[in-house]
């Protein structure tokens, strides 16, 4: 059975920039296509690299602290023999 955990803040972190990589990449292409400027495409992709960023990471924040649509899991701690001597 699948038990979810919650998202660590550096992990949120990580999967934000990871994203974002992958998107400005997106934007500088799209960018490019639409201007023909290589200047024009690279600012705008810079800018809206850091304001995603931000953005995602609170998008993620968010869904990690809401409850809706999780399956509610009772986690009890395991009960470990004490040795006795």
């Amino acid at each position: 059975m699948f038990i979810r955990v919650p998202e660590a803040h550096t992990r949120s972190i990580v999967k934000a920039v990871s994203w974002r990589v992958v998107g400005s990449l997106d934007t500088f292409l799209i960018s490019w296509l639409v201007t023909h400027k290589l200047v024009f495409a690279v600012s705008i992709s810079f800018f809206e690299t850091f304001t995603k960023i931000a953005i995602y990471y609170g998008h993620e924040r968010f869904w990690a602290w809401v409850p809706w649509w999780r399956p509610r899991v009772d986690v009890q701690p395991a009960s470990v023999p004490i040795a006795q001597s």
